[in-house]
């Protein structure tokens, strides 16, 4: 682990389609998972999104069950492409270990 990475949780790859709803808007489909953590997650979005809004994420995932719901914060942003692609990162409001097994478990299948 790199010295400035203070990351409690690993963070895996985990790579879904998810419905992005902000303080503004609902996105649609949009937006993709890139990984996640206990703590966070990182998310392509071809949407604007802003610093600090409070966002939910609806992850799709592939086990027949009803989307992953997560709550958090846009902690950082970055641009892929310009004003076309950004590349978000997300703190969650709390620590999922359950909701997040359920993610884990279908990236592990993969």
């Amino acid at each position: 682990m790199a010295d400035d990475d203070k990351r409690v949780f690993e963070r895996f790859q985990a790579r879904f389609p998810v419905k992005f709803k902000d303080t503004r808007d609902d996105y649609g489909t949009s937006v993709f998972l890139r990984d996640a953590s206990a703590e966070g997650a990182r998310i392509a979005s071809r949407e604007r999104v802003f610093l600090n809004d409070y966002v939910s994420l609806d992850i799709k995932l592939p086990d027949g069950f009803e989307p992953l719901t997560l709550n958090g914060r846009v902690a950082w942003i970055k641009t892929l492409e310009p004003d076309t692609m950004w590349d978000v990162g997300i703190r969650f409001h709390k620590v999922h270990l359950l909701k997040l097994n359920r993610l884990y478990r279908l990236v592990e299948v993969e």
